[in-house]
């Protein structure tokens, strides 16, 4: 794909009818799905690479991206993994800025934000006025958009129609399409977890790994039999993109490993995924929780956090009445669930990202507590079963 650095036209256009027109940049070409935006100031490399926004259309809402440039991907850190990108290539399907930089400025960066997309078939638009399309996304709630540059703009009109015959954002199984095919096994520990991966970011392996496990990075569809073949002290189940309920494969070895009482900790879909594994249900939100910037509170000991987050849905609280989960953390803007705790059995479970990249790193702490679960089976100085649904 041919690839421009800004200047030649560009179209969004929204399943309403709305259209947003601007400057293309990356790569020229036409892309279909979710528009979303994300509240963070810094860390879009990360943004971009995490496997979550798959299937999406990211709209940064700082004004500026691309200032710091993209550093290289074989810039690896001390567990051999790319220091700053949360996997191995884009996962947007594109992204929409009010101006973005073609001259960055920093150390280590060895190309500009476009030219990364161009290698890697990803459009972008900029000069768009930000803003308002948030505005629309959050009264109107989260909606299909094609994004379109070069060939694609010869035909407006029937970008409209292409949009509404395409596939929805939630009937899509997007996990499946960023898990790993097969299982891989990351340092040299005796002390193994297993990381259920249905679009993992690397962050959540550093974490592991830095505590001193061996990680064993699986595909979303491994059973509880795949899975104990390895004697795991414990399991993560990830983060990863699209409706949780349509992962079916995950819910059912989650089932089984939660009965087991294996110990086992959720991650953003992990969250949702162990709440569907216990009876509980999950909904879309209007336009989600992604960003920096989100505030929760620990509702055992009353503590306030800002956390890091990427999401378009959430556990339903009423049906964790007839389950062992009761909340743990709670949403400070909307009071939805961000985290649950399992009454009886080692099982935790968070809707942030505790491993941040990009974002705070205050709620690192959710990574001791699932090494507190492997050592002793419940949470050091934590008083579970006092907790009401």
């Amino acid at each position: 794909m041919e690839k421009t650095d800004g200047g030649n036209p560009a179209v969004l256009v929204l399943e309403d009818g709305s259209l947003f027109v601007g400057k293309g940049f990356g790569a020229e070409t036409t892309s279909i799905a979710e528009v979303v935006f994300t509240t963070g100031m810094v860390g879009y490399p990360e943004s971009m690479t995490d496997p979550s926004f798959a299937g999406q259309l990211l709209c940064f809402t700082y004004p500026l991206i691309g200032n710091y440039g993209v550093p290289s991907i074989k810039d690896l850190d001390s567990m051999g993994l790319p220091r700053q990108f949360e996997s191995e290539s884009i996962k947007v399907s594109g992204i929409i800025v009010q101006e973005w930089c073609e001259r960055p400025s920093h150390w280590s960066s060895v190309q500009n934000l476009s030219e990364w997309m161009s290698s890697e078939g990803i459009p972008g638009i900029s000069d768009v006025d930000t803003r308002a399309l948030v505005s629309k996304i959050r009264e109107s709630g989260v909606m299909m958009g094609v994004l379109a540059s070069g060939s694609g703009l010869t035909n407006r009109r029937g970008l409209l129609k292409t949009l509404k015959d395409s596939s929805r954002y939630d009937n899509i199984d997007f996990v499946r399409r960023v898990s790993p095919k097969k299982a891989q096994l990351y340092g040299t520990s005796e002390k193994t977890v297993v990381l259920m991966d249905c679009g993992a970011k690397f962050s959540i392996m550093r974490n592991l790994l830095k505590r001193g496990f061996s990680v064993v990075r699986a595909p979303f569809d491994y059973s509880y039999a795949d899975i104990m073949k390895h004697d795991p002290a414990g399991v993560v189940v990830s983060n990863g993109p699209g409706d949780p309920q349509l992962c079916t494969d995950t819910i059912k070895a989650t089932a089984r490993l939660i009965e087991s009482e294996m110990p086992t900790l959720g991650i953003c879909l992990g969250n949702q995924l162990v709440a569907l594994a216990q009876g509980g249900e999950t909904y879309k939100l209007k336009y989600g929780h992604r960003g920096q910037n989100k505030p929760v509170v620990d509702l055992i000991t009353g503590r306030g956090y800002v956390t890091s987050q990427n999401h378009g849905y959430s556990v339903t609280r009423e049906t964790l009445g007839k389950t062992e989960l009761r909340p743990w953390f709670m949403n400070a803007d909307d009071d939805s669930i961000e985290g649950l705790v399992h009454q009886t059995k080692p099982c935790i479970s968070v809707q942030f990202h505790p491993e941040a990249s990009p974002g705070p790193y205050d709620t690192e702490f959710v990574f001791d507590r699932f090494v507190s679960l492997m050592e002793t089976g419940r949470m050091v100085g934590e008083k579970v079963r006092s907790m009401k649904a």
